[in-house]
């Protein structure tokens, strides 16, 4: 009679344990949760147990395979023991039932696809020992309002939450050094993002139609904003733009709609084409860069004059520094702002002189200004009545003054001006024209006083 021997499952060969399939390793005495080689998929309520027996060798259940639970749209929870250390590609992709999981701090590794698609959890805690989560991990996860990631996190990588349309914030901790493309693309419901000094890399299209965005703080850590990195944020009405910065990609904040404030930071020396383009609302850019950065055009090509193409930018007003005000007056697309104001070294608004005002009395003419400590720079010019003189000069004519007022590092005063008349011997005369020399013409003179007080007093 022959005796059937115990088949002992081999490396490839899956058993089923408790209504759960795993590929074995009976050397290291290790177990895998795997998918049903019959095509069937698990549903319900399925819990991992952190050992087994089989055959009489005890198991340590230590991951999830790839695909395990691939597309069990039926499986509606998952309790995963404190033995398993990784969970393995598209583990969990397209479970749209599935609608919490609590993955344990012993998992180090999440593979990609993760988790993808999974349309009905609500929140997710990323255990303290993962330091990368990878591509497409949570894509797709449009019912996720809430994720905690540990400060164990170093990388994001590319597409890891792209459309997860109903997560409304995220703290990004500081060990994360690099967020990928795509990373957070498409995240509708988010309103606040701070990213950290930590980040030095920031990939493409990264955060690419958040269009709830209306916070964003850009770390010092970041030198450079790339292509598409913050386009259609249609909710963004302010962007300030760290002083490390060098570089602006193309269409880095293209068509961010609502956009009416702009600080570009010291640092930035090179802006591609359309970085800032379709931004109609823009009203007022902070450029506090002493040297005008660079315009390049897709191609790398330099002179290109797009940055701003379809923001409007002939009605919006330009801040730069004081020292570089001319230089920025002379470039595209710098100089068709509509207007250029300068800047202090700080990067604060250059305070500009009261406008004076100009009295005439005993045939003196005065200026003063609210201001203190300024200079007047002053012309005057007269219709002379006089046309050809002998040996007396006539010093009769219509005289009209104008004046401003100058402060070192303030911005030079509007001009006042000022009119009137003297006769021959030096009297004033018919100020207002009217025929007569009377009192009408002190009253002109004292109307015109009072209209200089009374711009000054208004522009101060």
């Amino acid at each position: 009679m022959m005796m059937l021997l115990p088949m002992v499952a081999g490396a490839n060969d899956a058993v089923k344990v408790g209504g759960i399939w795993y590929n074995l390793i009976p050397k290291g005495k290790v177990a895998e949760v795997t998918s049903n080689p019959n095509g069937n998929k698990y549903s319900g309520k399925v819990t991992i147990p952190a050992t087994f027996s089989y055959n009489n060798v005890e198991y340590s259940v230590t991951s999830i395979g790839s695909y395990a639970f691939y597309q069990c749209s039926g499986l509606t929870s998952v309790t995963i023991p404190n033995s398993i250390v990784s969970i393995g590609e598209a583990a969990f992709r397209e479970c749209t039932g599935l609608t919490s999981i609590s993955i344990p701090n012993s998992v180090t590794s999440i593979g990609k696809w993760g988790f993808d698609t999974c349309t009905g959890l609500t929140s997710l805690v990323i255990p303290n020992k993962l330091t990368s989560i990878e591509d497409m991990a949570f894509c797709g996860c449009s019912g996720l309002t809430s994720v905690t990631i540990s400060n164990s996190v170093k990388s994001i990588k590319l597409n890891a939450f792209c459309g997860c349309t109903s997560l409304t914030s995220i703290t990004i901790p500081y060990s994360v050094e690099s967020i990928g493309m795509y990373a957070f693309g498409s995240c509708f419901g988010l309103t606040s993002v701070t990213i950290p000094n930590s980040v030095t890399s920031l990939g493409e299209r990264a955060f690419e139609r958040c269009s709830g965005l209306t916070s964003l703080t850009i770390g010092s850590g970041v030198n450079e904003i790339s292509e598409d990195a913050f386009s259609y944020c249609s909710s963004l009405t302010s962007v300030t733009i760290p002083n490390t910065v060098t570089n602006i990609e193309m269409s880095a904040f293209a068509n961010c709609s609502s956009l009416t404030t702009l600080t570009i930071g010291s640092g930035v020396t090179r802006i591609v084409n359309n970085a800032f383009g379709y931004c109609p609302e823009l009203a007022d850019v902070y450029c506090l860069a002493a040297n005008v950065p660079s315009m390049v055009d897709h191609n790398g090509e330099y002179g290109a004059t797009k940055a701003f193409q379809g923001s409007q930018i002939e009605y919006a007003t330009l801040h730069v520094p004081l020292k570089s005000i001319e230089a920025y007056e002379e470039v595209e697309p710098w100089k068709n702002f509509m207007e250029i104001k300068p800047l202090t070294d700080g990067g604060q608004e250059v305070q500009k002189c009261a406008t004076p005002t100009i009295a005439f009395t005993n045939g003196k003419l005065k200026f003063s200004c609210k201001t203190e400590g300024v200079e007047y720079v002053s012309e005057v010019t007269t219709d002379d009545v006089g046309k050809h003189y002998s040996n007396e000069v006539i010093i009769g004519g219509t005289y009209k003054v104008s004046v401003y007022a100058t402060k070192a590092g303030w911005e030079k005063s509007d001009v006042a001006t000022l009119e009137f008349t003297l006769d021959s011997n030096g009297n004033v005369c018919d100020v207002n024209k009217d025929g007569a020399v009377d009192v009408a013409d002190i009253a002109t003179i004292i109307d015109e006083m009072a209209a200089n007080a009374r711009r000054a007093k208004n522009e101060d």
